[in-house]
């Protein structure tokens, strides 16, 4: 092996990758918890340790050129094999100290994780938790999480899940709101969207609805904010129904005799952290709180 010649500047490598894959330099140094001049510094020391130039600068976005783009799958490789690196180094660790990342939703986050870190932190002081709160998938071979809450088994061999149960998901209004409407769909309801698909009425309207997209005025991905909207009486959620049973300022719509949809709930880590001791704890500990058996 020849070391000698692996000269340059790992943070370099990373610093290409991410501006690479993000197209400019602001977007690519929020990514990697840095600043933009930081960034640029890093991109223009590896042109010149390289001696080539990487990107071209199009409108605000940094376009690869030729020499970019054929280097592009190379650092991706080394990428992924720093990595795997750190996650064979941390499954073997010993340790039931040290940090453990754990992906979850929105309404994971503000209503079903408060009480289970308590809980945790009270058992195991020595662990520390970091929350990433996303309602898109948290790539975890690329470490940007240990373990994920996912409504969808993974299909990558190296990921393991385990099921947790099945969540029921209902319609929830203010009980205002929810009060003008008999027990019966209504066509003059009141939506609050995620996006401006057709998929939500869609889904309604194969359920004995009769929506269009007139039906859906208020749209956003931010669940924390639909539930305050709803709140405010200005439509209905979906929410899942142990949650929604349980809240103060939700009832449920039209007293429905089946919940809307039924989402699995999979518990997911890599296979190297089951090794793992304080990775292992944390998942097992939200396997046994979190069972929706």
């Amino acid at each position: 092996m020849n070391l000698a010649s692996s000269h340059f500047n790992w943070n370099h490598l990373r610093a290409f990758l991410a501006t690479a894959e993000e197209g400019t330099l602001s977007a690519a140094a929020t990514m990697l918890g840095t600043t933009q001049p930081t960034l640029s510094r890093q991109v223009a020391a590896l042109e010149s340790e390289l001696g080539l130039t990487l990107f071209e600068r199009v409108g605000q976005r940094l376009i690869l050129t030729d020499s970019g783009s054929r280097l592009l799958s190379h650092a991706r490789s080394m990428n992924d094999a720093a990595n795997q690196l750190s996650l064979v180094a941390k499954g073997q660790s010993e340790q039931l100290e040290g940090s453990v990342a754990i992906s979850v939703s929105e309404l994971d986050a503000v209503f079903r994780l408060p009480k289970m870190i308590a809980k945790l932190r009270q058992e195991e002081p020595g662990i520390e938790i970091e929350v990433v709160v996303t309602n898109e998938t948290s790539d975890l071979k690329r470490r940007e999480a240990d373990i994920a809450i996912r409504n969808f088994r993974p299909t990558q061999q190296d990921l393991i899940a385990k099921k947790l149960g099945e969540e029921s998901i209902r319609l929830y209004g203010s009980p205002q709101y929810v009060s003008q409407f008999k027990s019966e769909p209504s066509s003059d309801i009141r939506i609050i969207g995620f996006d401006r698909s057709s998929s939500i009425y869609e889904l309604l309207n194969s359920q004995g609805f009769q929506l269009s997209k007139e039906n859906i005025p208020l749209i956003t991905l931010f669940q924390p904010l639909q539930l305050e909207l709803c709140k405010e009486g200005l439509g209905l959620i979906f929410f899942p129904e142990d949650l929604g049973n349980n809240h103060p300022n939700l009832a449920p719509a039209f007293e429905q005799s089946a919940p809307i949809m039924q989402l699995p709930v999979w518990l997911v880590c890599h296979q190297e952290l089951r090794t793992n001791p304080r990775v292992r704890r944390v998942y097992d500990f939200i396997a046994t709180e979190l069972s929706l058996t």
